[in-house]
């Protein structure tokens, strides 16, 4: 049975909506993969390590009959064929998938987690999964517009702008 799965795609290095084009190009192109909705793109400030260059991001919607892991693995693999190198926790990167959601599914893994376990601070994936999906509810039941408007409480706004 498909499953409905939402990925977020970044990217801070080199031509940032080219590297998200083709990844999301080498995404549609697995077996077993329907993408089905995709978000506008956004430009960020960077997360966590906040000394480099804005990231432009994007969120899609699939449909999948691949198990979590080997969606990650996919995934992963897109992000080495496309020259991603994990040197810095956060670092600069030519491209970076992340699992946001799997379906309603809780995952703790040593691999992946899922929701993302940063997905509810996120501004820049938490925008355009409500634009894709503005009834989305988490495996919590928790639903974007809620989660949302908490972090936009504590954003100031100019971190994050629709292209």
């Amino acid at each position: 049975m498909n499953k409905i799965v939402y990925i977020g795609l970044g990217s801070n290095l080199g031509n940032k909506s080219k590297n998200i084009q083709i990844a999301r190009d080498f995404i549609q192109n697995i077996d077993g993969i329907n993408v089905t909705k995709i978000s506008s793109l956004y430009l960020t400030a960077a997360w966590g390590k906040t000394d480099q260059d804005d990231f432009i991001n994007q969120v899609i919607e699939i449909e999948t009959k691949l198990s979590p892991l080997d969606l990650l693995h996919r995934l992963q693999d897109i992000e080495i064929k496309l020259g991603r190198q994990r040197n810095v926790k956060w670092g600069p990167r030519i491209i970076d998938l992340d699992v946001l959601l799997y379906a309603k599914e809780t995952i703790k893994l040593e691999e992946l987690e899922v929701p993302h376990p940063y997905l509810s601070q996120r501004l820049f994936v938490l925008i355009p999964l409500q634009e894709i999906n503005p009834e989305l509810e988490f495996p919590d039941g928790s639903k974007i517009r809620e989660v949302l408007s908490r972090v936009e409480l504590r954003a100031d706004g100019r971190d994050i702008k629709k292209l």
